[in-house]
């Protein structure tokens, strides 16, 4: 096999997600052969570092051993099994060892395959709940800016019109406030101010809708494919005391911040809550095999919990439910931070980020750098001092994308935004040439 024999298939097979099919005719899909650690490899030997986790899902990066011999050892025993009346040793394991690590009181897990379908099945569990309760509530309260997948509810619930515009005549109609994202804060406030500032229009809508809602929506710290945007701690406190006070669930969806992301093994453990469900995947498995996983409470749990009718129940179900495959790969994921002190190294290696790029903010087409833990993002604008963004037709991150190619490294910008989000295992002198590239990649794009 060869890179050009691979393309030529490739582009008579494949539809690409995320992708105008006819760009490919000019840049032509990068066939990968094979992945070690933060490096993948094309068929001529050809290396890229894989700075945004392929999809920020590779946390230990490429063919851990540790991982692929878990995965190995599962299936030599049982590579599926049907969850419906039916249990095995390592989803129960799993779950056991994922309600001991999140925020307390989250106790029980229903297993999917993706992060949109745990969304979908938060909005449902939350919805059912309500109905269970013998209350009539179908509306949900999202914020500005925000992403929790494609699946038509998860859609819904977002608010990037890249992805939700040409849809929106089969979607839910949400309640959308004003985002904390800390980038429309005014010169010189502070972001937990900025945050409670924000918290008024949820608090407004809560007051006004809360009998038809049934829960509020968010993405803690990092608003992901939102462009990266941040917000402080002090929305999420303020969130979760709010939907207490309304009787509102909290939905949490940490599938792309979860596991060490943000500083701490979860978000919302910078402001000390527990949601009413916590929504996990993308990083659950290493990033080997699809699994997404929805957490939460006995009283939601205790609302199902019923005789027959047979209505109380929750129906919902995936063919690869709870797979013992993905769940091995997700314990062995789980004993990688157990052993191996993982938050501490990502505490180093944030701060080596921090320090590699804290130059940038002096660059005149840069107007914001900034990080939450293993997350760093680079916004980009027509100029610095006034935010004014390039326009559309003239957007710089495509520019930064195919320069960073030619040096070796997989950067994927979300429109104008450059970040880094590598596996946890990169060096600090790997961070230095991401930095070292990015940064020849905003001059080359910003040139003219």
């Amino acid at each position: 096999m060869d890179n050009r024999t691979l393309i030529e298939r490739d582009l008579r097979a494949l539809w690409h997600p995320c992708t105008q099919m006819k760009e490919h005719e000019v840049f032509p899909p990068i066939p990968i052969r094979r992945g070690r650690g933060v490096w993948l490899e094309d068929f001529e030997g050809r290396r890229y570092l894989d700075a945004i986790s392929s999809w920020w899902v590779n946390l230990f990066g490429h063919a851990h051993p540790r991982i692929n011999a878990a995965v190995a050892a599962q299936l030599d025993e049982l590579e599926h099994l049907i969850l419906a009346g039916f249990t095995h040793e390592p989803v129960v394991t799993l779950s056991e060892r994922l309600a001991a690590l999140v925020p307390g009181g989250l106790g029980h897990c229903f297993y999917a395959s993706d992060g949109s379908s745990a969304v979908e099945i938060a909005l449902k569990m939350s919805f059912h709940y309500w109905q269970n309760r013998g209350e009539q509530r179908s509306r949900y309260i999202n914020l500005a800016n925000s992403y929790h997948g494609e699946t038509l509810g998860a859609l819904s619930v977002g608010d990037v019109a890249l992805y939700k515009e040409t849809y929106a005549p089969l979607l839910l109609q949400p309640v959308t406030v004003s985002s904390p994202d800390c980038y429309q804060r005014e010169p010189g406030e502070p972001c937990a101010e900025y945050a409670r500032r924000a918290f008024e229009n949820l608090e407004k809508a809560l007051a006004y809708h809360a009998r038809e809602t049934c829960a509020v929506i968010l993405e803690p710290l990092v608003q992901c494919a939102g462009g990266m945007r941040m917000h402080d701690a002090e929305y999420l406190r303020l969130a979760r005391a709010a939907c207490t006070r309304h009787s509102v669930h909290l939905i949490a969806d940490e599938i792309a911040v979860g596991f060490g992301r943000t500083g701490t093994m979860f978000a919302c453990e910078q402001a000390g809550i527990t949601p009413d469900f916590l929504l996990l995947g993308k990083g659950l498995t290493g990033g080997y095999l699809p699994l997404s996983v929805c957490l939460t409470t006995d009283e939601v749990y205790a609302a199902f919990y019923h005789g027959y009718p047979s209505h109380r129940a929750f129906l919902h179900s995936h063919s690869y439910t709870g797979n013992p495959l993905a769940c091995a790969a997700a314990l062995a994921t789980l004993d990688i931070f157990r052993d191996d002190d993982v938050l501490a190294r990502n505490r180093s290696l944030s701060a080596h980020m921090a320090a590699a790029t804290a130059h940038f903010a002096d660059h005149p087409h840069v107007a914001d750098v900034r990080q939450h833990g293993m997350i760093l993002a680079i916004e980009l604008a027509k100029e610095r001092a006034t935010r004014e963004p390039f326009p559309a037709q003239e957007r710089r991150g495509a520019r930064v994308y195919r320069h960073a190619l030619t040096r070796g490294v997989l950067l994927r910008p979300l429109g104008d935004v450059i970040y880094f989000m590598p596996p946890y295992v990169i060096e600090p002198g790997e961070i230095n040439l991401l930095a070292e590239v990015a940064w020849e990649g905003i001059e080359f794009a910003t040139r003219n």
